[in-house]
């Protein structure tokens, strides 16, 4: 077991590294000088030069990036070009909206599409399986911005039953910041579900057909105890892998309901830096999202050996 958990550590050590390379020089691949942007319309090739200077601009891409990988093994993600804050502040202050959004967001997902797609395969091509699979057919053919415009139109702007824009932490007023999440929440968890429940249902209709599975049932365990107890970890694992997948992507993907929602999460804060050209900011927000991605599958991969006794032998 613990060779297997060192061999997974010592894997996401230079994933990280390699991201950072790539992120560093791609920031740098995009138009624009940031310099310019500060100046706005001041045309003066020597105050141009001197911020650029000051910005750290004007050295080799190469010294940037090992000035820059010294001030992260200290902590320091550098200064916001755009309100000269420090970036970690700024990163940390938004984190904790996309982070409790997308939490949220995950945890319904799997507490619906799980028992769905379980059922669904224990009751293949009934009436209850054809609802299931119909209905994760329809919502995956929608995409997530288009059923959160379509959500606030009916439930904030029609009905009026929740509020359309604007954030309150749930840490300040749990039941109005509660009513402010309902809305985004539930528009990036519908997605989840439809492709969690198609990938549980694949996997459990698999398990039902191996030979232990029937052994089971002709010992005259109930269709509950065999589910449960024979099926469910073996189907499990292979959803679990997918969770790990959505959880992390939904990290970087959650711009779009963000700005959808107004929500002052990360997302949104990538997508001002992206047209301010502020590097700092965007580099230390896809940093973040990179090391959470290959967190959360390390751990996935760890948990197989849970559900996966093959993991353990080995």
């Amino acid at each position: 077991m613990w060779p297997y958990v060192v061999k997974r550590v010592s894997m996401a050590i230079p994933t990280l590294f390699l991201a950072s390379v790539l992120i560093f020089t791609l920031m740098r691949l995009i138009p624009g000088d940031p310099a310019e942007l500060m100046l706005s319309d001041l045309d003066d090739p020597l105050a141009i030069e001197q911020m650029r200077n000051e910005l750290g601009l004007n050295k080799p891409i190469p010294m940037q990036f090992l000035i820059w990988l010294e001030k992260l093994s200290h902590g320091d993600l550098g200064t916001s070009i755009r309100t000269q804050e420090p970036v970690l502040t700024a990163i940390l202050d938004r984190f904790s909206v996309t982070a409790t959004m997308v939490g949220l967001a995950m945890l319904l997902a799997v507490l619906v599409s799980i028992p769905a797609g379980l059922v669904a395969a224990w009751k293949q091509n009934s009436p209850l399986d054809f609802s299931i699979v119909f209905l994760s057919i329809i919502k995956l053919s929608l995409p997530s911005f288009w059923v959160g415009l379509m959500l606030l139109l009916l439930f904030g702007v029609t009905l009026q039953w929740l509020p359309t824009v604007g954030f309150v932490p749930i840490t300040e007023n749990f039941r109005i910041g509660a009513l402010y999440l309902i809305l985004p929440v539930v528009s990036l968890a519908l997605t989840e579900i439809a492709i969690l429940t198609r990938m549980m249902r694949a996997g459990t209709l698999e398990v039902l057909r191996l030979e232990y599975v029937t052994h089971a049932r002709a010992k005259g365990l109930s269709e509950q105890s065999v589910l449960f107890r024979h099926v469910f970890k073996n189907a499990f694992t292979p959803t679990l892998t997918v969770i790990g997948l959505i959880s992390a992507s939904l990290l970087g993907g959650a711009a779009v309901t963000e700005t959808v929602f107004s929500l002052p999460g990360l997302g949104k804060l990538m997508v001002d830096s992206i047209f301010a050209r502020d590097y700092p900011v965007l580099q230390g927000c896809l940093l973040l999202i990179t090391a959470i991605y290959v967190s959360i599958n390390l751990l996935i991969d760890l948990s197989y050996a849970y559900f996966d006794p093959r993991v353990r032998l080995k």
